[in-house]
Formats: C-alpha cells, sequence, structure tokens
C-alpha cells in the first residue's frame, strides 16, 4: 500500500514522523539513489530508502515496551553534553526503538519504547488525551485552594497548561507526596507548574501513561507488552 515516505520512515523505527520530515528537508534521505527534498513523496516500499546513507530497517509489527527509566539519564538518543542516555542504557538484542514522550534527567518511572515511530506519534496526540499520572514529593507549604485550582489549568510564564488533578497522598511538616494525574505532558509541566504555586519538586515518578503501569517493575527493568494485550489496549490505532 503506498503511503508518504515520512510515515513509511517512521514505521519503520528510525524516528518520529516529525523527524523524518526534518531529515528530509535537511536532504538526509534518498529513494532509489535520488537525494528527495519534500515529504510528500509517496513510495510503496519497495525502493531501495537510505537515511544518512543506510538502509532502513525492515518494517514489523508494531512493539511496545515497558522500562522503568532511573534518574540520570537523558531520554534522547545522542546527548551533546556528553550525558548517559535511556538508549545507551538498553539491554543487547532490542531492535531499535524510540520513545514515546519524555522523562527528563531527573524524573523517573514508566517510560515507553515501541520500534514504530508512527506508533508513538499517535499515543502522543493530544487528541487521544491519554491519562499519565504521577507520584510526586513536594517541599513547601500545601495551599488546597490552589491545588483544587490546578482543575482549571493554569497559565505559567505565558504558556498555558490545561486540567491537572492533584490529592495528597501525605504530609510531614513541608515535605508531601502527592498523587498527580495529567492529559498534556508538555515539556517539565509538573515541575514548572508546582513551583508557580509555591512548590519544589524533589521527587518526580511516572506510575502509568494510559493503560500501562509501572507496577512491580524494578530501576533499568524492561520489559515488552504482549501482542494480544496491546491490541486488546490500543484498537484501532495500530491499524489507522
Amino acid at each position: 500500500m503506498a503511503e508518504r515516505i515520512a510515515k513509511l520512515i517512521a514505521r519503520s523505527g528510525v524516528c518520529s514522523r516529525r523527524a523524518a520530515e526534518e531529515l528530509i528537508r535537511q536532504q538526509r534521505v534518498s529513494v532509489d539513489g535520488k537525494i528527495i527534498d519534500t515529504p510528500a513523496l509517496t513510495v510503496s516500499g519497495n525502493e531501495k530508502i537510505l537515511v544518512d546513507g543506510e538502509k532502513i530497517p525492515q518494517i514489523e509489527h508494531p512493539r511496545l515496551w515497558l522500562y522503568h527509566k532511573p534518574t540520570g539519564l537523558v531520554t534522547t538518543h545522542k546527548d551533546t553534553a556528553g550525558r548517559p542516555t535511556v538508549f545507551d542504557s538498553l539491554p543487547a538484542g532490542l531492535p531499535r526503538v524510540i520513545s514515546i514522550g519524555r522523562l527528563d534527567l531527573n524524573s523517573e518511572g514508566l517510560l515507553l519504547l515501541t520500534n514504530d515511530g508512527e506508533l508513538s506519534r499517535k499515543l502522543e496526540l493530544p487528541k487521544n488525551a491519554w491519562t499519565r499520572k504521577y507520584k510526586v514529593r513536594v517541599f513547601g507549604q500545601l495551599n488546597q485552594q490552589k491545588l483544587t485550582g490546578l482543575a482549571d489549568g493554569i497559565l505559567v510564564d505565558g504558556v498555558q497548561y490545561g486540567a491537572i488533578s492533584v490529592e495528597v497522598i501525605n504530609q510531614s511538616g513541608a515535605n508531601s507526596w502527592l498523587a498527580v494525574t495529567l492529559h498534556e505532558g508538555k515539556n517539565r509541566e509538573i515541575r514548572k507548574v508546582m513551583k508557580a504555586i509555591g512548590l519544589e519538586v524533589s521527587r518526580l515518578i511516572r506510575v502509568s501513561y494510559g493503560p500501562f503501569q509501572l507496577g512491580s517493575l524494578k530501576k533499568g527493568e524492561i520489559r515488552e507488552v504482549p501482542q494480544k494485550v496491546l491490541h486488546e489496549q490500543l484498537g484501532g490505532l495500530l491499524n489507522k
């Protein structure tokens, strides 16, 4: 079936569709020996497609892994500062994978990984509004009115954040654990929002992303989601 080349590259697991479009604009993609400059090109998949001179991987069925990201790793394939990355820490034998969303250097918990960049794009789309849940330790004086008010969204430094649900798990002096639920997952959203209401995040653990749970997964451990479960949970997203 014919499809746009950026989508095909994403499905091969090289990168996301957006990143593939950027590679094409940078003239780093060739089709049957010819450099292309538009992501609108339609291909069948039988062509010889190279990215930076290397043939793209053979497209396989979408796969998904649950990974317990520890702190101290950045969620990128190459870090200009030379810091250790999530992908450097993965066990040998995995196909090339990309992350669905990110967790920053000092955050930990559930990170979804996939061999399919198109699936990654679909699960990150705001319209799908997948719920992300976190356990968050904060330092500072809790203000219940401000916490409750986050359900209406908040504007911080010119950025509008959507509804955030917050429940207090426990409190000991100026230290508290909160259960935080959101749907957007913008860059460092929880840290920025908490700072705006006078709280400093000292630990942040993502415990779920959509229907997928961190559960008993240990730090640094990775587990593949069985195909049956993947199809049950994602349904038509795998075939659109």
